[in-house]
């Protein structure tokens, strides 16, 4: 990421308002302020043109929060599992995918990799104190008291924040998910103030259920409802409260451990399976790998930082660049075509597979689709979607792939 962005940077004149702002902005390379002189009895003072660069005071705190977080092992360093890290990097070009679904066997690496994603977020414009990240040019991804802001006429503070990866525990309350009445102000100011939860943070970002198949049904509710319209409505002691969650789920399990339900398994846009890696020269490297991580995670992570901020650069130019990337009707015909012929209900296989196939022909700096990225991808797309067979011993995802073949030849 750039170290300066030549943008309109900002003078506050007052430090209680400059020590209110979230601790992620200290990671910011530039803001920009819009609007009136005074709000909220505070002056603010806009220059233009002038680049805006982190003191050194900054910096120091920068590296030293970063040193202190949990070290997380590097998404190029996972060794195999190409199906799965394929679905996360697809997912992350297009968020407009769903998600992925990632179900196997223990110990196949899969909440390592999950987590590993941070490291290779993009950063995204969010609307500066707002606790569900709205995005400033988006009214689709605006809170209610954002978009209010904007029919007044205010023009809004605008920061660059990477995007949120929030963990959903599967111990969580319903409460904590979907956030609750903030009691302490009740008491204290008497006055009814909401405190969001994890699907507020999560919104425009990645919401990861880990056991997901384990996850409790009253949640599983609230996951759905969210991923149906995208907004989370909270009625709490007499006040509704609605806020925009729209994130990429994804989710992990062990399918020895519990089926998911159907609708859930369904608001998956993708959906990887993960298998024990059988080659003994792999499994040797895979050891080796790890033991180096535990024994110095630093500088295990310095000996890929070259590979990942090449895998990062690639990832900002496919989100760049998805736009025009265009699929040619006859392939939109053959992909229904192979939904229909596997009867798979609805047409959301439909929708994700060109999703999916654009992203990846994105990825790879293409700005056509071709059958290849249509083979890459649909198995992964449909597989999940198909009508179960007890009688049915070939995997469904082969089944994808026949079907595939057949209509595309």
């Amino acid at each position: 990421m750039a170290s300066t962005l030549a943008t309109s940077s900002i003078t506050l004149l007052s430090s209680r308002y400059h020590s209110s702002l979230p601790t992620n902005s200290l990671s910011l390379t530039a803001v920009q302020i819009f609007g009136p002189k005074f709000r909220g009895g505070f002056r603010f003072r806009t220059v233009k043109g002038v680049a805006t660069h982190l003191n050194s005071a900054q910096q120091a705190q920068k590296i030293a929060f970063n040193e202190s977080q949990r070290p997380v092992y590097p998404f190029s360093a996972i060794v195999g599992q190409d199906e799965m890290k394929l679905c996360l990097l697809l997912n992350v070009i297009d968020p407009k995918i769903g998600g992925v679904m990632i179900m196997g066997d223990r110990g196949t690496g899969k909440s390592t990799t999950v987590r590993s994603l941070v490291d290779l977020l993009p950063e995204i414009k969010v609307v500066a104190g707002d606790p569900y990240n709205s995005d400033p040019e988006d009214p689709e991804f605006m809170g209610v008291e954002v978009r209010e802001r904007v029919l007044r006429g205010e023009k809004l503070q605008v920061v660059f924040s990477k995007i949120n990866m929030v963990d959903l525990p599967l111990g969580a309350t319903e409460d904590r998910v979907c956030g609750t009445i903030d009691i302490e102000k009740a008491l204290t100011e008497g006055v009814k103030a909401f405190e969001p939860g994890l699907l507020a943070k999560a919104n425009r970002g990645i919401l990861y259920v880990d056991e997901v198949n384990l996850l409790d049904d009253h949640l599983v509710d609230v996951l759905l409802d969210s991923a149906a319209s995208g907004w989370n409505m909270v009625e709490r002691e007499g006040i509704s409260i609605a806020h925009p969650a729209r994130f990429i789920l994804i989710g992990s399990g062990n399918p020895e451990e519990g089926e998911l339900r159907p609708q859930l398994l369904d608001r998956f846009g993708m959906h990887a399976q993960v298998g024990t890696v059988r080659d003994a020269e792999l499994r040797v490297k895979i050891v080796e790998e790890r033991s180096r991580f535990d024994k110095n995670p630093k500088k295990f992570r310095d000996s890929y930082k070259e590979e990942q901020e090449k895998l990062q650069h690639q990832i900002a130019s496919a989100r760049s660049f998805l736009p025009c990337v265009q699929i040619d009707h006859d392939l939109k015909v053959k992909i229904s075509k192979v939904c229909a012929e596997l009867n798979v209900d609805g047409l959301r296989g439909d929708i994700v597979t060109n999703r999916a196939a654009k992203a990846l022909a994105a990825l790879k700096g293409r700005d056509k689709v071709s059958a290849e990225d249509i083979a890459t991808v649909i198995p992964n797309c449909l597989r999940h979607r198909l009508r179960k067979d007890p009688l049915e011993s070939i995997d469904s995802g082969l089944l994808v792939i026949e079907k595939f073949y057949k209509v595309f030849t």
